[in-house]
This record gives structure tokens, sequence and C-alpha cells, in this order.
């Protein structure tokens, strides 16, 4: 069951702290203050009626002696309870919390504000709205110090977490798949797990536009060559020629695939909530070392098992006399492109992630100030 938290109303002066809380009907709070942590319970009527209401707050800094209760004050009233708390030392917070989220309902309580730079007037009756115009706006859209997640961000996260939830249920069949039947399952791979992939191929060309959308940082012409180069293989060559289907290479083709991409969504994750966990940095530009050759190496065992195919159907080709006065040859274009592309594509993409893998994981180094 999950216990709502009231509305909570915050102002500061230099030397206090001062939360209104609006509750009715509260006859005793639990009011616990440790040294920057504040956690509040009490049965009244709020937003969702008579209930059991509680939060709790990570200060931006300490209480000044928060073991003493008598530094706290705790008033009661009909339709409110007021608490205040003095800081240990005086200054001006930029936020309440030591985060920069701020809850949903935490909120300014405009009645008691007053900013630093109207300390020096603190006796004199003022106009905040006229002396300050648009600060109301301003306030509401900066939350001092409060950065609000955009929907650029919520959408990144949606996406990469689908992502990896698609690989992942990719990864999960053809292993279940594999411990159940052992070799037998690899020649039904593209049947059961074939449409997943090539829904998630195509949602990939979403990461060609975020760049160009300023969702992300970083160039279009990697990603694009990247995530076309993998269609070219999954929709070209093993979609257009059902002989591939039940090929053993489609198998290692989608485990190397599904291995790099269970690490580098969950990796982007944490970068969007600007978190390092040196593990899956490390496996993101570690792992790439022998799966991106294997990779590359099933795409072109796919690429060369198909030139036969296309010689005896000629799927994609186009021969002469035709009302265009064009001609082109599928089978010719696969060797070219084995020849030029896939190859030095490999080294290009390697050397792309070695820079990459040489920034990321290069040791910190940490000077220490003499004493």
């Amino acid at each position: 069951m999950i216990i709502p938290s009231p509305f909570v109303y915050w102002a500061q002066t230099e030397s206090a702290i001062s939360l209104k809380i609006e509750l009715k009907n509260v006859v005793d709070p639990d009011v616990k203050v440790l040294e920057n942590n504040l956690k509040f319970s009490a049965q009244g009527v709020g937003a969702r009626g008579e209930s059991l209401y509680e939060f709790s707050l990570d200060l931006f800094s300490p209480i000044k002696n928060a073991e003493n209760n008598h530094v706290t004050t705790v008033r009661v009233f009909e339709n409110r309870v007021d608490i205040v708390l003095q800081k240990e030392k005086a200054a001006w917070w930029p936020r309440l919390t030591a985060q920069p989220q701020k809850p949903a309902w935490l909120k300014i309580n405009f009645d008691l504000w007053k900013s630093e730079d109207a300390a020096d007037s603190e006796d004199e009756k003022r106009d905040v709205m006229k002396d300050y115009p648009g600060m109301y706006d301003r306030l509401h859209k900066e939350e001092l110090g409060y950065r609000r997640e955009d929907l650029k961000k919520v959408y990144l996260k949606l996406y990469n977490l689908f992502q990896f939830v698609g690989y992942m249920y990719v990864l999960t069949v053809m292993a279940i798949r594999y411990a159940k039947l052992d070799y037998d399952s690899v020649a039904d791979t593209y049947e059961h797990v074939g449409p997943a992939m090539k829904f998630l191929q195509l949602l990939q060309y979403l990461e060609v536009m975020h760049p160009l959308f300023g969702y992300t940082r970083g160039g279009v012409l990697v990603p694009f060559l990247q995530v076309s180069g993998r269609a070219f293989v999954l929709f070209v060559m093993i979609e257009a020629e059902p002989r591939m289907h039940t090929k053993p290479v489609v198998f290692y083709l989608f485990v190397m695939w599904s291995m790099i991409e269970v690490v580098r969504y969950p990796y982007y994750i944490s970068q969007l909530y600007k978190k390092d966990f040196y593990i899956l940095t490390w496996l993101r530009y570690t792992m790439w070392i022998p799966l991106y050759p294997i990779g590359i190496i099933c795409e072109a065992i796919v690429i060369l098992r198909n030139i036969p195919y296309f010689e005896e159907t000629q799927r994609f080709t186009v021969s002469l006399p035709n009302e265009w006065n064009f001609a082109f040859h599928m089978p010719t274009f696969l060797r070219v492109y084995l020849l030029f592309l896939t190859f030095p594509g490999m080294y290009f993409v390697m050397s792309h992630m070695h820079k990459l893998r040489t920034v990321k994981l290069k040791p910190k180094i940490v000077i220490k100030k003499s004493k």
C-alpha cells in the first residue's frame, strides 16, 4: 500500500526554514528531525481525503542541534501543520532538498517567501510581485535550483528502457529455446524472434534523428551507417531470402547484436540519470572488442551466402533494356559491398570505439593538495 504525501509549502530566512503542511484535523503528528533529514507522519484530511499521510525530506544542509527538539517548532492548526527548523549555519539555501529533483508535492510558500536581496529590508512591508516583476513565473519554472525533468529526458528514458527490454526478450527466448532443444532450436531462430528483431531495428532509426532534434549530442553519420548496415543485413539479406531464415549464422548474429544492446541501453539510461557505474561503463566499452568483429563476420557470412541465391533468383537486379535505361546487378553489388564496406567498415567502427574506450576508461588523476 502506497501512503500518500501531503502538499508541503516551504519558505526560508537566513537562519530558519518554515514548512506549511496542508492537512486538516491533525491531532498528534509524528515529526522526526535528524541532522539533515525530516520525517513526518500524521492522520488527517488532505488531497486524498481522510488518510495517513507521510513524507521524508533529505535537506540541503544540516539542521542546528537536530537531536534537541527545542530548536524545532511544531504547531498544529485546524487546517494545517507548521514546522520551523533552525539552520545549523546562517546562509541562504538555493533549494530545500539535497537532490536537485523536486518532489511533485513540494511547493513554494509565497506568503512567507523572502529572498536574499530583500533580507536587509525585512521589517519593511513590501509588495514582492511589484518589486520583482515576473518572479512568480520564474520561480515556478526554476524552483530555486530544482531541475524538472523535461519531456525530452522522459522520452529518452522510455525509449532506452523499451529497447533494453526488447533485446533482453530476444536474448531470453533464444536462450530458453536452446536450453530446451539444444542445437535443434537454431534453425527456427528467425521464426520465433525475427519479428521482434525487425521492429527493434526499425526503432533504432530514431537514434539517427535524436541528434538532429537536439535530444542527444554527437553526429548523425556514424549512427546512420551503423543502423543502416544492420538494416541492410536484416531486411535485404535475411528477410528477403527465405532460405537464409534457417541458417545457423542468423542465430549467432542475433546473439551478438542482442548482447551488445542489453549493455548499451542500460548504460545510456544511467547517463541520463547522471550516475556512473564502473562495471556498466567497463562492459559498454569492453564487450565490443570480441562482439563487434564476430558480429561483422556473421554479417559478412550472411552476405556471402546470399550471393548465389541472388544469382539464381535475380532478386533486386535490374536488367536492360528498360524504360529508365538503368542496370543494376545485385550479386556484383554484394561483392563490392563485402570488399569496400564490410572490412573497411570494421576498421572504422573499431577505431571509433577504441577512441571512445580510451576516453571513458582512462584513469582519473587526483591532485592532492600539500598541507
